[in-house]
């Protein structure tokens, strides 16, 4: 069995505010090339929490590939504690909801709802213990809230037989250059 945690940096982070903006476009296809390549190099289940960007994205990615490698692969959602996501507004509240549903899988490592630090340093501890590697769109160089999942994730490989990847803003650029010079060609 072969188990991948996907996680990366929030929408606002990146400044993305609107669905359909070109740099969760870009994104997207970024990680529909990592979760392709995964499932063909035999990735039984792609793992990721409730984030808003990366990790519902990736949800949404891991989902239209169910298409094209049907039964593959299955999803799961992970929430690092009980009532993940209730201080949100309505509209991203009910976005986390629909792929909480669409997901083969989804608990809450903690049963209690958010309380202290130490339940998120227990999710990432989950998270490690139960997947063999790591797929993070994240730039060291530009700290963000995934910071701390990449420094506990690399200091983890450190002592244990753990890959992950990096995809930092230099790869997404070439991304976004393909996806223009595409845009351009189809254009003309």
């Amino acid at each position: 069995m072969s188990r991948l945690w996907v996680t990366g940096y929030r929408s606002y982070e990146l400044g993305i505010f609107k669905k359909d903006d070109p740099k969760e476009i870009v994104i997207k296809n970024v990680i529909k090339t990592n979760l392709e390549q995964s499932i063909i190099d035999g990735c039984d289940w792609i793992i990721t929490g409730g984030q808003l960007g990366v990790e519902q994205w990736t949800i949404d990615v891991a989902n239209s590939l169910k298409e094209d490698f049907p039964d593959e692969f299955q999803t799961s959602m992970m929430l690092p504690f009980k009532e993940f996501g209730n201080q949100w507004n309505e509209d991203n509240q009910l976005n986390l909801s629909k792929r909480k549903s669409s997901v083969d899988f989804t608990a809450s490592v903690s049963n209690e709802p958010y309380k202290s630090p130490m339940q998120l340093r227990a999710y990432q501890e989950f998270m490690l213990t139960h997947t063999d590697k790591a797929l993070l769109i994240y730039d060291a160089d530009n700290p963000g809230k995934t910071k701390y999942d990449y420094e506990r994730i690399k200091l983890y490989a450190e002592n244990h037989d753990y890959e992950y990847r990096l995809i930092d803003f230099d790869e997404l650029q070439e991304a976004a250059n393909e996806y223009q010079n595409n845009l351009d060609n189809f254009q003309e």
